[in-house]
C-alpha cells in the first residue's frame, strides 16, 4: 500500500478549524469558568440579556439546544443565583426565565472576556482579514443551515 497519493491531516481545512477551535474555546472556557461558569451557561445568559425574560422552549430554540438541556442549565444557573425562574400561577409548566440582578452584572464581564479572547487569537488579524474570515466561516454555517449556537 502506497502512502504518496494520501493525504496528510494537515492538507485538510477541517483539521485547521479543529486546531484553532480547540485553542480558542478552551482559552474561553478557561475564562468564564474563572467567574464560576460553564460556556454553555454564559450562552443562555447572554440570550437571557436579550430576551430579558424567556420560557424554556424560547430559550432552547434561541440557542439550538435541547429543552432538556435547557432545563438543566437553568437549574445550574439557578442554584448560582444568575437567573430567577417563576412560574404562572403557581403551575410549573408555564415558566419565565429572566436574569437576576447578580446575573445582569456577570453578563457585561463574561461579554469582555469573549472580547479578550477574540483579541487574544484574532487581535494580530487586519480588519478585512478578520471580516473575511468571519464572511466565509458564515457562509458555510448558511450553506449546511445550521442554527444550533456551538457551546460545547
Amino acid at each position: 500500500m502506497t502512502t504518496q497519493n494520501t493525504s496528510t491531516l494537515e492538507d485538510h481545512v477541517g483539521y485547521w478549524l479543529r486546531y484553532v477551535s480547540n485553542h480558542v474555546s478552551h482559552a474561553f472556557a478557561q475564562k468564564v469558568e474563572s467567574q464560576g461558569v460553564t460556556v454553555a451557561e454564559w450562552v443562555l445568559l447572554r440570550a437571557l440579556l436579550d430576551a430579558k425574560s424567556a420560557s424554556p422552549s424560547q430559550l432552547a430554540e434561541s440557542v439550538g439546544l435541547t429543552r432538556g438541556a435547557v432545563s438543566k442549565l437553568i437549574e445550574r444557573l439557578c442554584r448560582k443565583k444568575l437567573v430567577d425562574r417563576s412560574s404562572a400561577a403557581g403551575d410549573r409548566r408555564y415558566q419565565t426565565i429572566a436574569l437576576t440582578t447578580a446575573g445582569k452584572r456577570l453578563v457585561p464581564i463574561l461579554a469582555r472576556l469573549a472580547d479578550e479572547n477574540d483579541r487574544e487569537f484574532f487581535g494580530h488579524l487586519k480588519r478585512e482579514e478578520k471580516n473575511r474570515l468571519v464572511s466565509l466561516l458564515q457562509d458555510i454555517v448558511r450553506r449546511h443551515g445550521w442554527k444550533d449556537l456551538p457551546v460545547d
